[in-house]
């Protein structure tokens, strides 16, 4: 990756946590800080061409809100360049700056907020050291509280407001510009830990830059999901890891999930179709008892069902009876799942090299469900010596077939070591 472009990914990057808070001090009291919860969180870094991700790296930020005062600690660590950290301390009843440092291999940054702004700027490349002084008698705060203070603001649909930034670069003519509320609106986030969250889609502008960002802000824990920034034709993406998410309770052991299923000499083997059956008078199935076997090239599953899967087999269970996403699992334990495909024309597929235990065989497949249903097409009337004695229906069978789709989840259990198990996936369909 040239250093031109990885330059501008990394003021990309720190540009997303842009300061903004309004310049009038009375609008303190739109900002509720209660909402901030300390802890620490991880975000993943991608560039963003033509819809397709490439990840970059991980943005870490550490929150504490003790002393009536906001920290903020953050380590950007971007593949092939030596980390960014940075500290920021700001007042937590307004939100102004005290303090902020930035270290990394193209910068030493040093400021003191009061009255003035003091402090130091040293660029690694030139070597040239700036003393910084200025005014800091007006309202703003500094750059990496942006994500944060945008989260405590009073978001509803179609609000907007105007932003005061304050960010230190040499060659800024003047270091506070304005940011802007542009736009707010309803949307969802879809976790592959924790399912769909509805959130507000918050775009915010730098007419003096035309940088643009749109954060996705959980409405409820006003938690930072995903943030998406526009600079100089990039787009970088972060979206939150959720390292603070565990669902999963049972502990997951991936050497020994492995040799499961990889470490053995036990076979399973079996046949997928789909059966129709006969439900009395009601209906008259055209291939009753008929197999239909799944196609071939048709994916089976196998899970090695411990402590760990069943638990989260049941977590998703519960997630979808609440109209929920189902949750992933973590990578260590999907590289453990085997996959195998029908192999013939008979529906039939095989997994090898198991050990003895229980394994948990999961498909998904189409078939043709036929029946044949009596249909009245009319009635005749019936008389005796010119007197009506009653009407009968004029009927006709028609048959009919239907494409339908089968579900079939078994557990299968492995005795011994060499047992070779034939198994059924059957899925019969009224």
């Amino acid at each position: 990756m040239p250093f031109e472009f990885r330059n501008a990914i990394l003021i990309a990057a720190t540009s997303l946590l842009v300061a903004a808070i309004p310049g009038n001090s009375q609008a303190q009291g739109k900002f509720d800080s209660k909402l901030l919860k300390d802890g620490k969180y991880t975000l993943a870094c991608y560039t963003v061409n033509s819809g397709s991700e490439s990840e970059i790296g991980t943005f870490t930020i550490g929150i504490n809100t003790t002393n009536d005062k906001l920290s903020l600690t953050t380590i950007t660590a971007l593949t092939g360049l030596e980390e960014w950290k940075d500290t920021s301390i700001s007042d937590l009843s307004t939100f102004k700056p005290i303090y902020r440092a930035s270290h990394n291999s193209m910068k030493d940054m040093v400021l003191h907020f009061g009255n003035y702004v003091t402090g130091y700027y040293v660029d690694k490349k030139t070597g040239k050291k700036n003393q910084i002084k200025e005014a800091g008698d007006q309202y703003f705060v500094d750059s990496y509280t942006y994500p944060f203070i945008l989260s405590l603001l009073p978001l509803t649909s179609g609000y907007s407001t105007d932003l005061s930034v304050y960010e230190y670069k040499p060659a800024n003519n003047g270091n506070v510009k304005k940011a802007v509320v542009e736009e707010v609106k309803n949307n969802t986030y879809i976790s592959k830990f924790t399912g769909k969250h509805d959130v507000w889609e918050v775009t915010v502008v730098e007419p003096s830059t035309d940088e643009r960002s749109v954060s996705y802000i959980d409405k409820k824990t006003r938690r930072l999901w995903q943030v998406d920034m526009f600079t100089n034709g990039q787009q970088i993406r972060m979206v939150d890891m959720e390292t603070d998410f565990n669902s999963i309770k049972a502990s997951f052991d991936k050497e020994a999930t492995m040799k499961m299923v990889k470490g053995g000499n036990a076979i399973i083997s079996g046949q997928v179709y789909a059966r129709d059956f006969d439900q009395g008078n009601r209906m008259q199935v055209m291939n009753i008892k008929a197999k239909q076997v799944a196609s071939r090239g048709t994916q089976v599953i196998l899970i090695p069902y411990n402590d760990y899967f069943k638990e989260w087999v049941k977590v998703n269970e519960a997630q979808r009876k609440k109209g929920r996403e189902g949750i992933a699992i973590s990578d260590d334990a999907a590289e453990c799942i085997k996959s195998t495909r029908v192999y013939d024309d008979a529906g039939h597929f095989e997994f090898v090299n198991l050990m003895p235990g229980d394994y948990l065989l999961y498909t998904e497949f189409r078939f043709e469900h036929g029946y044949t249903q009596s249909e009245v097409v009319g009635y005749t009337d019936h008389y005796i010596n010119g007197m009506f004695q009653g009407t009968s229906a004029n009927t006709v069978n028609r048959d009919y077939s239907v494409g339908t789709s089968a579900t079939v989840k078994k557990v299968v259990t492995v005795s011994k070591a060499g047992d070779k198990v034939e198994v059924k996936l059957k899925k019969t369909h009224a």
